[in-house]
């Protein structure tokens, strides 16, 4: 029986953390973390992509545009944010905003908007250089999803999510046909996918349609997290994820982590395969929970001020 897209991502991030030279899981964190997420009740569930527009058009259009443009954190740091927002809750918030006045965008129209549209939108200032890149490839990503749904799918929002038959693993393949979302580093001679936004994509279409319509998957429980720079920062805080030293230091200086690196993919395969220990872990005592749903708890933990008050990993991907 052929493995799933899903067992591969697994595998192959244990495979990574087997050879890991500057990132290790440690024993007695994840241990304070299973009993923590025992004992803690889910924080508030603090994404805009979870909330429904009045018809379901419009939600599914605004789910798969948002994940389009689901990335950037490296450049983050020079983004205009909203007051208490980050990066990713002031292009949520305003791309809802255009999709509240004006509706979705039409595949033609995603298909031909340039960085100067993304900056309007998106409330930034393309003066910013940092900025002006992030936009121009925020623009290359919607253009793409222009042409996917428009040469793909007929032109119909609701024929990409139709097209996958309930099957997650489907969604995520269609979606890996575009070329930022075909999120696979190299790893000591390994391939190592993460599919994070991918993942993502069904996981936020899950939650919007509260597990109907256009959110029904069958396999929605094989999901591995979505491996950003955020959770792993919440391990890394939770003492999970321990980096080497020279790691912690170049981190906490604020120094980019090249994308694709030893190091960045050992981070992004740590915190995937940490949470999969947790898992097995809380199933062992009884706990009924899946690795999207500590996911999703570990990443509105880290909309919490003192996670925010100590510095990420910070990496210039399309991926996250």
């Amino acid at each position: 029986m052929k493995a799933s897209v899903f067992d591969a991502v697994r595998a192959a991030a244990a495979q990574v953390m087997a050879r890991a030279r500057s990132v290790r899981i440690d024993d007695a964190g994840l241990a304070s973390l299973t009993e923590a997420l025992l004992g803690e009740s889910a924080p508030p569930d603090l994404d805009p992509a979870h909330d429904r527009f009045g018809d379901d058009r419009s939600t599914l259009a605004f789910v798969l545009t948002l994940n389009a443009i689901n990335f950037g954190s490296g450049w983050f740091p020079f983004l205009a944010k909203r007051p208490g927002r980050s990066g990713y809750l002031t292009i949520a918030a305003n791309l809802r905003e255009r999709f509240e006045s004006l509706g979705p965008w039409s595949p033609g129209e995603l298909a031909s908007l340039g960085a100067r549209d993304c900056a309007e939108v998106l409330g930034q200032d393309l003066v910013v250089p940092e900025v002006a890149e992030l936009m121009g490839l925020f623009a290359a990503a919607l253009n793409d999803l222009g042409r996917f749904v428009a040469e793909r799918h007929g032109g119909r929002f609701e024929a990409v999510v139709e097209s996958a038959s309930g099957s997650a693993e489907s969604l995520v393949a269609d979606l890996a046909r575009m070329p930022f979302y075909r999120d696979v580093a190299r790893y000591d001679g390994l391939d190592v996918p993460f599919y994070k936004r991918a993942q993502i994509t069904v996981s936020d279409l899950a939650a919007a349609f509260e597990g109907g319509r256009y959110g029904a998957f069958r396999d929605i429980d094989q999901l591995t997290i979505f491996a950003d720079n955020l959770v792993p920062h919440v391990l890394r805080r939770r003492c999970v994820l321990v980096y080497a030293e020279a790691l912690a230091h170049r981190i906490d200086a604020g120094e980019l982590i090249p994308a694709g690196s030893p190091e960045e993919v050992e981070i992004r395969a740590g915190a995937l395969h940490a949470v999969e220990l947790c898992v097995a872990r809380l199933r062992e005592r009884g706990a009924n929970v899946t690795a999207q749903q500590v996911d999703q708890r570990l990443w509105n933990c880290g909309q919490r001020p003192e996670m925010k008050a100590h510095p990420r990993h910070r990496t210039r991907s399309t991926f996250y």
